[in-house]
């Protein structure tokens, strides 16, 4: 009988039917046609970093942790295939062995490769989009068992859902990453008011490679964070000195560990809506919840793209995430902040709390009916469309 499977913040707990670690592709390849012929529903799960419940199922967990490799030399044109159950950090650190890297990666490095681009995962910066538009090329395994291999060259009209898929299409074994030579960078962390860094934020934005802020409701004060290519020092910087320098390889350096648990909602909006969304959450968290809200407030951006369920889909995309302590209450906190999220026509983040369902998803996403199509084509008994899979996709 399987274990309890617990995701890494304690929030989700389920026991499936089966959990699986297939060795190789042509395991994965028989798993899903035993699971297609005896109706099971069958769910790969990465890193379990998500507080959304994704990966729950009572049928087949599979785990990629077999699928982690990183060839020992680079590829054409700067791309790199991967094993889908490569962790970031470690993958880092076989692409700095090649002299290359990912362009940009998100707030934490223990995630799969997999995991990360399938949810929508994102770093910060104007000019960078989320994880997935990095993603060159997926190899898959369907829902009829059949490998496809999806890029420009090989399906390209399905790499806009094979992208960021949710795991909704198939079991990803391989991913082909488009990556940069390698390169070291200047982390800096400033404090400041927040009436002073939303002031300046533009120019912040401009001048930075990277930047993102935490605001602390309790005291009304910001952490500012910047990261820049080694030895490049933007003209505008906060009044106060930094409170810490750090410098290294880009892989280390962007991504920060994280040892407390935390809850998280966190919803991306159009960067025109931010000022007044941000004014609103401002205004209500120190209204209602500044005595219970015990950890920040994070703001990110990311550039447009066009993948089909991707939260920046058309439009330049600023995020704003309420964290809460793990254990603590939350529901009252995320629910009256996603309001204000919704207002002001947010999406939310596919691997982080939230209520909606498919009948207030889908007109916030220009190719939702594309995706679906294509979901249908490639799952066409849903041996992948979960119950939770179910309301977030399909369910009117």
């Amino acid at each position: 009988m399987p274990e309890q499977w617990i995701n890494w913040s304690g929030s989700l707990r389920f026991t499936p039917q089966e959990y699986a670690v297939p060795g190789d592709e042509a395991a994965v390849v028989a798993l899903v046609q035993r699971a297609r012929e005896a109706g099971v529903k069958v769910r790969p799960v990465g890193s379990g970093h998500s507080s959304s419940p994704l990966v729950r199922t009572d049928g087949i967990l599979v785990s990629l942790d077999e699928f982690t490799d990183v060839p020992p030399v680079g590829g054409s044109n700067r791309q790199v295939a991967v094993g889908a159950g490569a962790r970031l950090r470690h993958l880092g650190e076989g692409l700095s062995h090649l002299g290359l890297a990912m362009e940009n990666l998100g707030d934490v490095d223990y995630q799969t490769i997999a995991g990360a681009v399938a949810t929508g995962t994102h770093g910060t910066g104007i000019h960078f989009g989320n994880l997935s538009t990095q993603v060159a090329g997926v190899r898959l395994v369907t829902g009829t068992g059949a490998v496809l291999e999806i890029s420009e060259q090989e399906h390209p009209e399905l790499l806009p859902a094979a992208r960021l898929s949710l795991g909704a299409l198939g079991i990803v074994t391989r991913i082909t990453l488009r990556l940069q030579p390698h390169f070291d960078v200047d982390r800096m962390l400033w404090c400041a008011p927040i009436d002073w860094i939303l002031a300046h934020l533009p120019e912040l934005q401009q001048q930075n490679r990277n930047m993102d802020f935490y605001w602390y409701p309790r005291d009304d004060l910001t952490e500012i964070r910047t990261v820049n290519h080694r030895g490049q020092t933007p003209e505008g910087q906060p009044p106060r000195p930094p409170k810490k320098h750090r410098a290294g390889p880009s892989y280390r350096e962007i991504p920060q560990q994280r040892h407390l648990r935390f809850e998280e909602i966190e919803y991306s909006l159009p960067s025109t809506a931010f000022p007044d969304c941000f004014a609103q959450v401002r205004k209500r968290i120190k209204e209602r919840h500044r005595v219970g809200v015990a950890w920040r407030v994070l703001v990110r951006t990311i550039a447009a793209d066009d993948i089909h369920l991707s939260n920046a889909h058309g439009r330049a995309t600023t995020t704003i995430a309420c964290l809460q302590n793990a254990g603590l209450p939350n529901e009252a906190y995320f629910t009256d902040m996603e309001a204000i999220f919704r207002d002001h026509d947010g999406r939310p983040h596919w691997g982080k709390q939230h209520s909606l369902t498919a009948a207030q998803l889908r007109p916030l996403y220009p190719a939702w009916e594309a995706f679906r199509q294509i979901r249908r084509s490639l799952d066409p008994d849903d041996v992948f469309l979960t119950p939770d899979l179910a309301r977030l996709l399909e369910e009117a």
